[in-house]
Formats: C-alpha cells, sequence, structure tokens
C-alpha cells in the first residue's frame, strides 16, 4: 500500500459513520448508498460490522448512531481538558455575561468530506478597503455554555462554524456567523495548541463593538485563568482500548470487516495524549501486528482523524464527526428508550425509568408490553415516591438525612391496604434498598400492581431508576424477583455504559 492509499473498508466505514453522525436521525441503507455513491453489498457489509461492535444501531430498517460513537470524542475532549476545568471556567464567564460562550479549536481540514471541502474559506471586507482571511475550514466547537432563555443561541460540541480565527488578537463578527448575531473571539495560548473564545449575543443586545465593550474585562480575565490551567494540563486517563473482534469474524464471515474494526481500534488507541504515540505504542495497546497497525494509522492521518509529528500520531477533531454531534443531542428519554424497548422483548413486561422530582418519582421514558392486561403509565406521570420501587431506590441514592427529611414532609397517606405510611418503616425500606441495590413494592401503590426496580448511576451517583411493573396475581413476589432482577441489572448496566459516555464532556438532560 502507498502510504497516500487509506485502507478502503476503513475509508468507506468511516465515511458511513460521518454520514449518520450528519443526518440528524435514522437513515435507510438506500440513503447512505446514495449520499456515499457505494455500491449496496458495500454499504451492507460495513453496516453488519457497525451493528455489530456497536457503533450504529439498527432501528426497525433504519441505522443510528450509538453512544458508543462518543467515545472518540471523548477521548479527544479529555486530550484538551482533562479535569473539566476548562469548561468549568467558560460556563462562569457565560454566568458572568450573561451571553453565550463557546470554545473551539482552528480545524483547517473539517469541512472537508470525501475530497471537497464543505467549508469555504473565509474572505472578508476588513472595514479599510482591503480583506481579511480566516482559517480555511472554520473552527470547531469543543466547549460552550449558555444562560438561560426564551430566545437561545445553540451550538453543539463538535459543531465546525464558518468564523475566522486569529491566533495574535481579537476578532469581531457582525451578523457573520448568521444574521442576528454578533461576536468577539480573542485567541487563548495552550499547550496541546490554540483555542478561541468567542462570547456571541443577540444584534439586539448588542453591535459588535459593544459586546467587546462589554465583554473586555471578564474576557481578558477568563483568558489569563484558561492559559494558566492549559498551560500544565493532567494527563488525562486512558480510555480502555477495544480488542479485537474476531469471533464476530469467524460468525459473519465476509459481512465483517476486519479492517474496519482494527482501524477502530488504533482509532481509539491513540487516546487522549495531546504529544500522540508512537506505531509501536499503537501496535502494543491494540495486539496488532506493527505493519497493521502503521496502514491504520497513515490511512486515518491522509483521511483527516490523526496527525502525524515527527513519529507520533494524534487525533484531530475531525473525530467529533463521527457520531459525536448526532448523539451529544439527544434527550435522556431517547438514550433510554433502545434498552427499555429490548428489556420489554425480553421479559414481556412494561418497562420504565424515572427520576426523583421533589417528594415524587416522574416518569421520563417507557416501553410498553403487548399484553391484553398492562400497565398504562404515560411519560410525564408523577406517583409519591414513598409508595414506589423506585421512589425507594432513588431516596436510597440520597445521603441519609436527605432521604429522612423527603420521608418525614411527605403526605404519606395509604393508598392500598398494603401501603406503608409510617416514617421509621420507610426509613428501613430504604435502607433495605440501599443495602441490596433493588426494591420491591407490592401493591402499595395500587392493588394488583408489583414493581421491581434498580438504580441507575452517572459519576457516582444514582440519578434514575429503572423498573419493571406486572400485575401481583401472575406469579409468586420471590418467583418475580428471581425473574426479573437480573434483566434489570444487566439493562441499568448497558444503560449506565451509555449515559458514562454521554456525560463525560457534558451534563446528563434530565
Amino acid at each position: 500500500m502507498r502510504d497516500a492509499d487509506p485502507v478502503g473498508p476503513l475509508k468507506r466505514g468511516l465515511e458511513i459513520m460521518e454520514v449518520v453522525g450528519r443526518a440528524g436521525g435514522p437513515l435507510r441503507p438506500a440513503d447512505l448508498v446514495a449520499e456515499t455513491g457505494l455500491a449496496r453489498s458495500t454499504v451492507d457489509r460495513a453496516l453488519s460490522t457497525l451493528t455489530e461492535t456497536g457503533y450504529l444501531r439498527w432501528k426497525g430498517r433504519d441505522v443510528v448512531a450509538t453512544p458508543r460513537t462518543m467515545d472518540v470524542g471523548n477521548l479527544y475532549l479529555s486530550g484538551l481538558d482533562p479535569e473539566g476545568a476548562l469548561a468549568g471556567r467558560v460556563a462562569r464567564l457565560a454566568d458572568d455575561l450573561d451571553e453565550s460562550v463557546v470554545l473551539a479549536v482552528p480545524d483547517r481540514d473539517g469541512g472537508r468530506v470525501g475530497g471537497r471541502d464543505d467549508v469555504r474559506d473565509d474572505v472578508r471586507d476588513d472595514g479599510r478597503g482591503g480583506v481579511r482571511g480566516g482559517v480555511r475550514g472554520g473552527v470547531r466547537i469543543v466547549g460552550q455554555s449558555r444562560p438561560r432563555g426564551s430566545l437561545a443561541i445553540v451550538f453543539k460540541v463538535g459543531d465546525l462554524l464558518r468564523f475566522p480565527f486569529n491566533p495574535s488578537g481579537w476578532e469581531l463578527d457582525d451578523e457573520f456567523l448568521e444574521p442576528g448575531l454578533v461576536a468577539v473571539a480573542v485567541p487563548v495560548q495552550a499547550a496541546v495548541g490554540p483555542f478561541a473564545l468567542i462570547v456571541v449575543s443577540h444584534a439586539s443586545r448588542h453591535s459588535a463593538a459593544s459586546l467587546q465593550a462589554h465583554a473586555r474585562t471578564s474576557l481578558t480575565a477568563c483568558v489569563a485563568e484558561l492559559e494558566q490551567v492549559a498551560a500544565h494540563p493532567p494527563h488525562p486517563d486512558e480510555a480502555r482500548t477495544p480488542g479485537a473482534n474476531g469471533h464476530l469474524k469467524a460468525r459473519l464471515g465476509a459481512e465483517f470487516l476486519q479492517s474496519l474494526d482494527r482501524g477502530l481500534a488504533v482509532l481509539h488507541a491513540i487516546g487522549t495524549r495531546a504529544e500522540g504515540r508512537t506505531i509501536s505504542e499503537v501496535a502494543a495497546l491494540t495486539g496488532q501486528a506493527r505493519a497493521t497497525a502503521r496502514r491504520a494509522l497513515l490511512s486515518l492521518t491522509v483521511l483527516g482523524y490523526a496527525r502525524e509529528s515527527e513519529g507520533r500520531f494524534a487525533l484531530l477533531p475531525r473525530v467529533l464527526d463521527l457520531g459525536y454531534r448526532q448523539v451529544s443531542g439527544l434527550t435522556f428519554e431517547e438514550l433510554a428508550r433502545p434498552h427499555l424497548r429490548d428489556l420489554v422483548v425480553r421479559v414481556h413486561d412494561s418497562a420504565s425509568v424515572v427520576v426523583l422530582d421533589g417528594a415524587d418519582i416522574r416518569y421520563v421514558a417507557r416501553a410498553q408490553a403487548s399484553r391484553i392486561m398492562r400497565v398504562e403509565i404515560t411519560i410525564g406521570t408523577r406517583f409519591p415516591a414513598y409508595a414506589t420501587a423506585m421512589g425507594r431506590v432513588l431516596l436510597a441514592g440520597l445521603p441519609g438525612p436527605e432521604a429522612s427529611d423527603l420521608i418525614v414532609r411527605s403526605d404519606r397517606r395509604a393508598l392500598t391496604g398494603r401501603t406503608l405510611t409510617g416514617a421509621d418503616d420507610l426509613r428501613r425500606e430504604v435502607a433495605t434498598a440501599r443495602q441490596d441495590g433493588y426494591a420491591v413494592v407490592d401493591q402499595e401503590l395500587e392493588t394488583g400492581l408489583r414493581s421491581i426496580a434498580v438504580p441507575i448511576h452517572a459519576s457516582g451517583r444514582v440519578v434514575a431508576a429503572l423498573n419493571i411493573a406486572a400485575p401481583a396475581a401472575r406469579e409468586p413476589v420471590e418467583q418475580m424477583r428471581e425473574r426479573l432482577l437480573p434483566e434489570l441489572r444487566a439493562t441499568a448496566r448497558a444503560l449506565e455504559a451509555d449515559v458514562a459516555a454521554f456525560t463525560r464532556h457534558q451534563p446528563l438532560p434530565l
């Protein structure tokens, strides 16, 4: 292979991931054929590999990106901001100014897709009869924060903006990004490379010049802090590099593109190190032959996902195009729904995800079982936490005094003849749920209804509860526990893995 020739299956697989990532919704294989110009058989083989390895998922006859596509983007972002210190300072600046703030990196090649430029060079009047040129490709957003408001300025991490990057001074934008928007940008010098710190506002609030005057003091202070933090960033934790999927090759045969699978493992192995990794290091991490790892690294460099300097390879911001932008815009319901559907298919009972809302639980995701007798509940429904398995699991995730206070403040009415209403009794039930890692409530909310619930964790705390509800007359409570608890826990682990990928560099939208 000539060094300039990328590995064909890897190139085509990444192109399909980019197309799915740009779509913002499900795509059919025929859509991918039309968008990429690839043969249907080629698209089918790439989809077989990407769905089997978990990067894409079938939704009926369509494919969508999964949270696993965020992994490489998370590695890239972690290399820039390992402990979230930059993101925290950007959020404080947004609060101080009451304006949207964006942290971006220059991306010269981010607009190149399949050999064409999707983002043109910026050539603009400089106000003195001349022109000024921006960086080809624009800037790539790697962090953003905005104040609350009805007229929101919404960017997503990974978005590529046609915005000129001036590494030596301030830059004003007067309705170039979009009519009605003004912006001011200032460079931030860092060990991992320059950033652009951009404040964006509505033209109804500011002109470009007045925004600069409004933001100057706070922006200058923020830049100084960011440069101090970014001068010597801590070494980030390395994510696990996916191993070889030889069993899939053995099972799927020609439908599994091993070179695509190996190339994606190499992409993960490059990791978060700003200085990059050598071919030998990547080969050792992936368990591949040095020649195989070299071919993949050179391919990724040619395709614009990695750069090479002095024999070391590092990630480039274009990796955010591999599904990160699409998946990062999902709601919590959209994250949970595929897992609930799979659970319902396995157990044939309805399943839900709820969050704690004051002293109540609130349903945020649900999948209904196809039964004549089933539990009819809609998203947004609220029930008192004390009388539900989900509520007791969520209370168990709180510090003891906080859980006790919520119990005391609850309107503890007897909803059925079995409902526990005593504060001490409920504290014991919550303590048991905390110890066991699950809760069962038998006909305390409604006669004839029984449910079992487990917690969903994110960043070391309980953020939601997953439950299955079923008619109590169908089976004894012990049999229900033995049948459903393993399935609930397996689903909770799978959902938690998606939530962990989703929340690595952004909050969970509960």
